[in-house]
């Protein structure tokens, strides 16, 4: 594995930069609280296990050269984002038309880890990224499959430990974030990042 300290530097970067990951967890762990937060980062990052060894065994390759594959895919990922986003905004007026939350909240509780884990793998992104990062580090001439998982376990614990302490700071601020002012906003805000992000991966035409 060519520069170690290089690549476990880049995929700190990775990890902590804003994305859907970031969008997914603050809103979880804001309406529903840490443990939820935290099933949710195990989530997406056992969806990024899936990609790791997707990438090694070649899987990610037959989504990067069948069309039909790579747009099956990312249009299921984009319906799924959008879906999301969507329902940040039927919570946000389920809320202020009666006041309580919406009766769904008690099943949507149950499926933090599966919500995260279906944004995550159903992001043909992800997979790309996966397949086009981790083979930069892979030293010529010894196991690629091994390296491959080895550096996609190591991401996975970055990602991991980086969700633990973002979600264990949001919890902290969470009286005031559950706020319903500072709610309408995060719940509207959430939604356009999520739709916006849906409809980037669906209107992008780029294999």
């Amino acid at each position: 594995m060519n520069d170690f300290f290089t690549f476990v530097v880049l995929s700190l970067f990775v990890v902590m930069s804003p994305g859907i990951d970031t969008a997914l967890i603050t809103k979880r762990t804001i309406a529903d609280g840490r443990a939820d937060g935290y099933k949710m980062g195990l989530g997406i990052t056992a969806g990024s296990l899936v990609h790791t060894f997707a990438a090694a065994f070649g899987l990610s390759a037959i989504l990067m050269q069948s069309a039909a594959a790579f747009e099956i895919i990312k249009y299921a990922g984009a319906v799924y984002l959008i879906y999301l986003g969507l329902s940040s905004f039927i919570s946000m007026k389920k809320k202020k038309d009666t006041g309580i939350e919406p009766e769904v909240k008690s099943d949507m509780k149950k499926s933090a880890f599966k919500q995260g884990l279906l944004s995550n793998v159903l992001n043909p992104k992800v997979a790309m990224f996966f397949l086009t990062f981790l083979p930069q580090f892979v030293k010529t001439g010894e196991n690629a499959t091994h390296q491959l998982i080895i550096m996609g376990i190591i991401y996975t614990l970055l990602s991991i430990s980086w969700f633990f302490i973002y979600v264990y700071f949001i919890n902290y601020m969470r009286e005031w974030l559950m706020s319903p002012k500072v709610q309408r906003v995060m719940d509207k805000a959430t939604g356009l990042v999520l739709i916006g992000f849906g409809l980037k991966l669906a209107l992008d035409k780029q294999h």
